[in-house]
């Protein structure tokens, strides 16, 4: 018989059993899942230690456990699989089935208050999956952030809590909107406070759960600011005064943060970047969106929503830059019956007044024009971290505009440290830095690993949403590739139509030579869900005939990456298939 104890969990006492995923007879083998825990707002699933038959269980639902508390008992179970192993044998195991380390090129020189052998510089989802991954891989991790809870911008300020903003004003919009199709509703009554609570609550759950993964990885959390003292120190200003955290690895995972535009008065409270923005204090009466590109446009949509009336001012000639103009369009054509846009203008000054903040832009055509608003929000983009962090005496060299450049496994120029996420370079995506964190994590641990995404998908959480990746049209016409496309209106979708949403496109483009996908876009209700089959798509190498053969559910939005395959095949049936060229 083998006793099948709690292992280590981390720093964790009286762990909530919130499920027992077994039953006396069962046989399990070697790492199936026995129990799940619960504890700071993460679950795990305890597995088993050895195979064999369950004979007796010890614990039961809400009961409280510890590290070395027997969970049950095992039958004919191989004691050297199992909690009561000789230690020799389990160590030798291991360190067989260890990848092989590399070697840092440094090591850490001098005292410090922490040592670890992989630091990570910046804890946004780059920077905590290479933590996560690293420690799960053995490496002894600290973790710094200057927020006081993990997550970075993207959790802290950024993309969470904004989602959680554009999902009430999708509320909004849609109550309102359904009036004309037999329900009416109220016109509602906008707390501020109480939708800022929300959306900050929203925010703790997933920062709290990442603190509670940390604590099990026993991954050390260090809270502060961080720069680099030598080529294996960051010196870390805390709350509690300096500390020295040396290191043999390190991962710069250091973010991004928004652009300041020298005639803009930023030190006006009135005038916010995204982060000011998400704190709805106030909702103006009259609000200057400076920028249409995917952060400024999906604030704009939330202020429109709350009763704003927003303006918003775009350089180039197309809100959402980078994208196909005809997946733009509309919604563009939608949010203009609610809001002003101004594209293919300049704003020239801004000034603050007692009234507001007075703002000039001029035109294509050269002409001005000059109101007065009650907020501005500046989101031209995003500035790299890279030249805040003393990099430099890390021996890491950084360019002019901030960026650290790497290699495919994400090293600098100095083969110990590593950078990941918005310091590396466009495009500044948080999916994308995720990504990049795992390969630095693994390549720390000696494995063999390199980032090779072929594609990496864009997103604008508007309503509707816009999302692309791979190629799109515009790119192939700049570069003079050929292509053909296949493209599928949401007139013809049932459930666009029954979502009263059928402003939708769905386009994928394909290489003549192979008719493979190679890029795709989509504008809709739920776009950035629907575009990872595509992203999929061009990773698998699938072409027009794998994506028009496979089944998708029907009535669903899904449908419609389908059918615009089938429409550059010629084999649609829900529309009048296109004549050959």
């Amino acid at each position: 018989m083998t006793d099948v104890k709690v292992p280590d969990i981390g720093d964790f006492q009286d762990v909530p059993v919130v499920a027992v995923l077994v039953s006396v007879g069962d046989t399990v083998a070697k790492e199936d899942p026995l129990i799940e825990l619960e504890s700071d707002k993460a679950t795990m699933e305890v597995p088993s230690s050895a195979a064999g038959k369950i004979t007796e269980i010890r614990v039961k639902e809400g009961d409280s456990v510890t590290q070395g508390d027997v969970i049950l008992v095992l039958e004919g179970a191989d004691a050297e699989e199992g909690e009561d192993a000789p230690k020799e044998k389990t160590e030798e195991r291991a360190k067989a089935d260890s990848p092989a380390p590399k070697a840092a090129e440094g090591t850490a020189s001098g005292s410090g208050d922490l040592h670890a052998e992989v630091v990570v510089l910046g804890s946004g989802p780059g920077g905590y999956s290479a933590a996560f991954r690293a420690a799960d891989l053995g490496k002894k991790v600290v973790l710094i952030e200057k927020y006081a809870s993990l997550g970075g911008v993207c959790l802290n300020v950024g993309c969470i809590p904004s989602k959680a903003l554009l999902h009430a004003a999708k509320i909004v919009t849609e109550t309102e909107e359904m009036s004309s199709h037999g329900l009416k509703f109220q016109k509602p009554e906008i707390d501020a406070d109480g939708l800022r609570s929300w959306k900050n609550d929203v925010v703790k759950q997933l920062t709290g759960g990442l603190a509670g993964l940390a604590k099990q990885r026993k991954v050390t959390v260090v809270h502060g600011w961080g720069e680099f003292t030598g080529a294996n120190s960051i010196s870390i200003e805390t709350e509690d005064g300096a500390k020295t955290v040396t290191f043999d690895q390190c991962i710069i995972a250091a973010g991004s943060e928004a652009v300041k535009l020298p005639f803009v008065p930023h030190d006006d409270p009135r005038v916010v970047t995204s982060t000011g923005a998400l704190e709805l204090d106030p909702i103006p009466k009259r609000m200057c969106v400076l920028g249409g590109g995917i952060i400024g446009f999906e604030m704009a949509t939330v202020y429109d929503a709350l009763g704003s009336d927003v303006t918003v001012i775009e350089m180039m000639d197309q809100i959402i830059p980078g994208c196909d103009k005809d997946i733009v369009k509309p919604l563009q054509k939608r949010m203009e019956k609610r809001m002003t846009i101004r594209t293919k203008s300049k704003v020239t000054e801004v000034k603050s007044g007692d009234d507001g903040l007075t703002v000039t832009w001029e035109d294509a055509k050269g002409e001005t024009t000059t109101e007065t608003f009650d907020k501005m929000l500046v989101a031209v983009g995003r500035t790299p971290n890279g030249k805040k962090i003393a990099a430099d005496k890390a021996g890491v060299q950084v360019t002019d505009r901030g960026f650290i450049e790497v290699d495919h496994q994400q090293r600098t120029n100095a083969n110990h440290i590593f950078a990941i996420g918005d310091v590396v370079g466009q495009p500044m995506l948080a999916h994308k830095a995720v990504h990049e964190g795992k390969v630095a994590a693994e390549v720390c641990a000696g494995e063999k690993r390199a980032f090779d995404a072929r594609v990496i998908p864009s997103v604008a959480y508007t309503d509707p949403e816009v999302a692309w990746v791979g190629m799109t049209e515009e790119q192939a016409k700049q570069q003079g590739i050929k292509i053909h496309k296949g493209v599928f209106p949401w007139a013809a979708s049932g459930r666009a139509l029954s979502n009263a949403r059928s402003e939708g496109i769905t386009k994928l483009i394909f290489d003549p030579e192979d008719d493979r996908v190679i890029g795709g876009a989509i504008v809709g209700t739920n776009a950035g869900d629907l575009i990872s089959e595509v992203a999929l798509a061009i990773e698998m190498g699938a072409d027009a005939v794998d994506l028009g053969h496979t089944i998708h559910p029907h009535p669903t939005l899904s449908e419609t990456v389908n059918f615009a395959a089938e429409m550059f095949e010629g084999t649609i049936t829900d529309l009048m298939p296109p004549k050959k060229k």
